[in-house]
């Protein structure tokens, strides 16, 4: 929808933003004629590093490789299925 949004490392540093101690999340509404100009930079750059980037910092988590115990139940696994056409073959 074209709503720049970008994460942060902390909830601190949303809180710095508001005066408080932290903060989840923060939605900016409106924006001072005075800050207009910061406040442009900082879309763009939110834009630029965030939403055109999506697809290269998405994170692929665990990268395919199994553990002793999981490689141990798939290869039962396979064995059983194994036997089980094979006996359906052979009837």
């Amino acid at each position: 929808m074209g709503v720049p949004y970008c994460i942060v490392k902390s909830k601190s540093r949303l809180g710095a933003v508001v005066h408080k101690k932290t903060a989840t999340a923060l939605a900016i509404t409106t924006v001072k004629q005075a800050d207009q100009a910061s406040f442009a930079k900082l879309v763009e750059a939110i834009n630029a590093n965030f939403s055109e980037r999506t697809d290269t910092i998405r994170k692929t988590w665990g990268g395919g490789i199994m553990g002793a115990k999981t490689i141990h139940k798939v290869k039962m696994y396979e064995l059983q299925r194994a036997r089980e056409l094979a006996a359906r073959m052979g009837q």
